[in-house]
């Protein structure tokens, strides 16, 4: 039995690297709220597009099966830190294998609009263990690049105050214990924005000064890209690929 494994484990290996070389691109946008990143995201796309990429945009927190669930949980603020947690990465890794992985297997460039980083900051944030978050994430997928918009807490909270009013979670009130929910999002987006940080200098992010005019920040992704080396997979996305083929079968048929 155990030498049956090893032949299905190789094998598995084997079709993800022979798709390397034709496989698509994977681009996060992170940052805390108010960043700019989806503004950047649609810019970029629509460069992309221009520039004969087929692209595909994947949203934080959209699954259909789980996103329901979610949305429910926090309308009645039934949710504590560990079961935001899952719920999240639940949703992640529900979209990771029927939408990122089946597009960047046909050879798609994907822009994630956030990615598990997100997920990595918030929770770290509301005080779980690193450790812990990275096992609930595992197997690990790495993007191609991941671009993080770097803003002030103090700069994020006045682009947030200036079109609405932060949400329960989204001001962290559910830690901090806060009854005014912009006093909240001030305090909780500070600590967002240090696990930010702390992320970004740990994996490398390429680190983009999102209180720049627009246009700059536009002009510098796109310089980044158009500079960047096609790096192999890394160790840990060939787990989760294999992980996926396993589960769901050699797509054989894409692309």
């Amino acid at each position: 039995m155990r030498a049956s494994r090893v032949r299905d484990s190789s094998s598995l290996r084997a079709i993800v690297r022979a798709r390397e070389r034709s496989r698509g691109l994977l681009i996060a946008f992170e940052g805390a709220d108010g960043a700019g990143k989806t503004t950047q995201r649609k810019l970029f796309k629509t460069w992309l597009k221009g520039e004969g990429h087929e692209v595909v945009t994947s949203k934080w927190s959209s699954s259909r099966l789980v996103g329901p669930l979610i949305k429910a949980r926090k309308k009645v603020h039934a949710l504590g830190p560990e079961e935001f947690c899952l719920l999240h990465a639940v949703d992640f890794r529900h979209r990771l294998h029927t939408e990122i992985l089946p597009a960047l297997w046909q050879g798609k460039t994907v822009l994630a609009d956030r990615f598990m980083f997100t997920g990595l900051a918030r929770d770290a944030a509301r005080g779980l263990d690193f450790d812990w978050l990275l096992n609930v994430y595992s197997p690990l997928f790495w993007p191609d690049m991941v671009l993080y918009f770097a803003v002030s807490p103090d700069v994020s909270a006045k682009r947030i105050a200036a079109n609405r009013q932060p949400k329960y979670y989204e001001a962290g009130q559910d830690v901090t214990g806060a009854e005014d929910a912009l006093a909240s999002y001030r305090q909780f987006i500070g600590r967002i924005s240090k696990e930010y940080d702390a992320l970004a200098l740990i994996f490398e992010f390429l680190t983009i000064d999102a209180e720049q005019p627009m246009y700059e920040q536009h002009r510098r992704i796109r310089e980044a890209f158009a500079s960047g080396r096609r790096r192999p997979w890394a160790k840990w996305n060939i787990e989760a690929l294999t992980e996926w083929i396993d589960a769901f079968g050699e797509p054989s048929h894409a692309g």
